[in-house]
């Protein structure tokens, strides 16, 4: 988090010894090739990249947080093809450090070097503090404001060092134990998106002194909530170590998500408990492997959720805390305008220039640090189309996205890309080669739009769509991830499916809220999507202890909304856990939680946004239905497949592998899935061998529907696995009433309520 106010190092003393080349010796041309500072006998070696560099200076700062710093400044040897380069002995692990860069102060070109300002390393390991958002922390001359005094900009002469947070040496030696990855395969991940502070800051059974920490996470209590949900991959929100930007801190806010970079290679300290804290970078590294090895012994993967795309600079009016500082125009995208203007097409007011090999190299780097020195299992990658964007725009055999393939630290981890950014042919949905999956926004938009917009439309006397679209996302998304070429087709297991994710709604806002409620992040309620494609049942918001009267001048009272809202939950729950695809659930989702219809929580470090664990007896019921429903699909590998469907026999099987019927069990014929009419859908999915086979009903009408059981093969017929009329699988409503039939076969007319979904297996 960067501070704003109050400023409480003004009246800090530097104290500067002159550059120091005693001892210090230029490393030879290999070395130059692997940026970073390392422990090397009795020092350090470092390589820093400053292309356009007249002088670099590595300064190592004593007596941090004191009102007394004391930095000894080392001149470094270059530029060797653009890195400056030292062995510096009596530096060892633990000693904080900054980067000093003279060079030209050009702003119409896009060169900004101040002397006066120290940067963190960019392949910094370990970070201490955090930037005090002052402005001495400004390359250019500022107002108490931080707006701009000048134009064209000037630099300012103030020493940002008493401002800044400090890059540590760290010793990267950890015992793991002999616990080794988990190695999940595709077909048996779960994805559980979650915060490393929001999850367990109120999570009963861990100490309060391991809540909202990295520990935490790693608790029992944590990890026994994950596995008996069936967890198999936790995906966390970016833990590298991230700043605020100036507005949030204007209002008192933060950038919560941790959106906004400050170090590639150091993970943030604010995570860490305070012990871990007040003993240092290191203790903190230490903390996040410590956290990554209970997990992977309890068999759960970490995934990281990673922002390559743009930095904590902001725009170019934003602070200096490293690049800007190191090499403006190699740093960050330019559009090629005089003067010197950022091309941004993440919204930030930054992007990172992946055009250049210094920008691919760090990535490659940051990544290959993260799988070997903290063994994580996997990345998701913010905005991941800026990281392949060359000189005409996306392109999918980028040299970034091929070294992914290529490496051999990489290539066998996961890899997730969010398939868009705000540049032009930014939605690249199905574009990624392999090793990339990606995030299904289709599957997102089309489940939402079957489950909550239609019957909404429906019940206001309106046309909804038919089930072609969700059909499609049910079959796995062929339409965007069944490439023609095989080498670029990972088949369904590309398709990330989820509903939810950090952003935008919770699952119980969906079908609670018809519009955002944002008015606590400060900017008047125009952040956040309009897009929402939620239904609130009738009645926006939670439903009070009264009785509501429906459009009609039905009495609808509170059960009948809270039991058809649980019942859409448990719908789109179930189209998660049926399509073919790797599910992918929101923290607290599981069991409904709420963000009070804030659908852009990026600031609130607040019970807004930490998961509540105090369960009502209905999330309770969920809770149940979701590890029954991840159960179902683990146990049942035609609810899982590797491939995408034929249509046709397959392994020398009878019937096809899928097959669609109407509710008279009549194979669907083309035109059929143009009919708005068509809402109820029956899918037969064929396995192989001795695995079952499975019937999904789907009726996205607001009324009850009879459905004739299609020809089946299984001789036995089809037992009821789950439905999502019931609250719970413990409480099975409606089942053996004569109108849902436990047990059916071919012929079979089964009665489906209105607005359900259905799972049958046959019997062995």
């Amino acid at each position: 988090m960067v501070l704003r106010r109050p400023i409480v190092r003004e009246n800090v003393t530097m104290l500067t010894a002159p550059p120091t080349l005693g001892g210090v010796v230029p490393l030879g041309f290999d070395a130059t090739r692997t940026p970073g500072i390392r422990l090397a006998g009795d020092g350090i070696d470092a390589v820093v990249v400053a292309h356009h560099a007249t002088a670099v200076h590595l300064c190592a700062v004593d007596n941090p947080g004191t009102d007394t710093l004391t930095e000894r400044r080392y001149r470094l040897f270059g530029p060797t093809n653009g890195a400056w380069h030292a062995h510096i002995p009596g530096i060892g692990a633990g000693q904080r450090y900054g980067l000093r860069v003279d060079g030209p102060w050009q702003p119409d070109a896009g060169l900004l070097h101040n002397p006066a300002k120290l940067l963190l390393d960019p392949y910094g390991r370990g970070i201490d503090g955090q930037p005090v958002l002052a402005p001495p922390l400004y390359a250019h001359r500022v107002g108490d404001d931080l707006a701009p005094l000048d134009s064209p900009r000037r630099p300012d002469p103030r020493d940002s060092a008493p401002f800044m947070a400090y890059s540590t040496v760290v010793d990267d030696a950890f015992d793991w134990g002999g616990v080794s990855r988990p190695h999940v395969p595709w077909d048996l991940t779960v994805v559980y998106e979650a915060h490393v502070k929001g999850l367990t800051a109120r999570l009963p059974g861990v100490p309060d002194e391991l809540r909202g920490t990295y520990a935490g996470l790693a608790h029992p209590a944590t990890i026994a909530h994950l596995t008996s949900l069936g967890v198999t991959s936790i995906e966390l929100l970016p833990i590298h170590a991230s700043a605020s930007e100036p507005r949030l801190a204007d209002h008192d806010l933060t950038n919560y998500w941790g959106y906004s970079t400050v170090s590639f290679f150091s993970p943030h300290p604010g995570y860490a408990t305070r012990a871990a804290r007040r003993a240092g970078p290191q203790a903190v590294n230490d903390e996040v492997k410590g956290m990554v090895r209970l997990l992977h012994e309890a068999g759960i993967e970490v995934i990281l959720d990673v922002v390559y795309n743009h930095t904590c600079e902001v725009g170019v009016d934003g602070p200096t805390v490293c690049w800007r500082g190191l090499d403006n125009v190699m740093w960050y995208l330019h559009d090629g305008s005089s003067p010197a203007r950022y091309a941004d097409v993440t919204g930030t007011g930054n992007t990172v220039d992946f055009r250049r090999s210094d920008v691919v190299t760090m990535a490659l780097d940051s990544l290959r640090y993260w799988a070997q020195e903290y063994r994580v299992d996997g990345f998701r990658y913010d905005l991941a189309v800026t990281l392949a964007r060359g000189y005409s725009g996306f392109t999918r055999d980028h040299p970034f996205l091929v070294a992914l393939g290529a490496d051999p630290v990489l290539r066998g981890l996961k890899h997730i890309a969010e398939p868009w950014d705000l540049g032009p042919g930014g939605w690249q949905t199905g574009s990624f080669p392999v090793p990339m999956a990606a995030w299904n926004d289709a599957f997102r938009g089309d489940v939402r739009t079957f489950w909550l917009l239609n019957p909404r439309a429906q019940s206001q006397g309106h046309h909804g769509v038919s089930a072609r679209d969700l059909a499609t996302r049910l079959s796995g998304s062929a339409d965007l991830f069944g490439a023609a070429d095989p080498t670029w087709s990972h088949g369904p297991m590309g398709s990330i499916n989820f509903v939810t994710a950090h952003d935008g709604f919770t699952m119980a806002d969906l079908v609670t809220f018809e519009h955002k409620r944002n008015d606590a992040n400060g900017e008047g309620g125009r952040d956040g999507t309009d897009d929402n494609r939620s239904w609130n049942h009738g009645v926006e918001g939670p439903v009070l202890q009264v009785a509501i009267t429906g459009a009609e001048g039905t009495d609808l009272g509170v059960d009948a909304i809270a039991q058809l809202r649980r019942r859409s939950i448990r719908n789109l729950l179930a189209t998660m856990a049926f399509a073919a695809g790797v599910p992918m659930l929101t923290a607290g989702d599981e069991f409904g939680r709420t963000q009070g219809g804030n659908n852009n929580a990026y600031c609130q470090d607040s019970p807004v946004s930490w998961v509540d664990w105090d369960l009502a007896s209905w999330q309770r019921d969920l809770l149940a239905t979701t590890a029954h429903l991840l159960e179902l699909r683990r146990s049942n590998p035609v609810l899982r497949p590797t491939s995408f469907f034929t249509g046709a026999p397959v392994n020398g099987d009878e019937d096809a592998d899928l097959a669609w019927f109407d509710v008279a069990g009549n194979p669907i014929a083309p035109d059929q899935w143009n009919d708005p009419e068509m809402r109820t859908v029956q899918m037969l999915r064929g396995a192989t061998g001795s695995d079952r086979d499975a019937l999904v009903i789907v009726n996205g009408r607001l009324d009850p529907v009879s459905c004739t059981v299609p020809p089946v093969r299984s001789g036995g017929g089809f037992e009821l696995a789950w439905d999502s009329a019931w609250e719970s699988p413990a409480r099975r409503d409606g089942e053996d009433k004569g109108t849902g039939l436990s047990r059916i076969v071919s012929g079979n007319d089964v009665s489906i309520d209105g607005l359900t979904v259905r799972l049958y297996l046959s019997v062995r």
